[in-house]
């Protein structure tokens, strides 16, 4: 189980990252690739768009 929180995600954001951890967690990558993506600031570095397949959105709070 992963839970995001954030005041704003992008496009396919959560399941970018996900595929990313995905590819950690299947001994693909080091758990330091993760922030090297994030440095390179760049969508190709990242891990595949994971599948909407078990994705569930269960709460939005919304801070006035």
């Amino acid at each position: 189980e992963i839970e995001y929180i954030g005041d704003g995600f992008l496009y396919h954001m959560v399941r970018i990252i996900t595929g990313s951890l995905l590819r950690v967690g299947m001994n693909m990558w080091e758990p330091i690739d993760i922030q090297k993506i994030l440095l390179y600031k760049d969508r190709k570095y990242a891990g595949p768009t994971a599948p909407a397949l078990g994705l569930t959105l269960k709460k939005i709070d919304y801070i006035k």
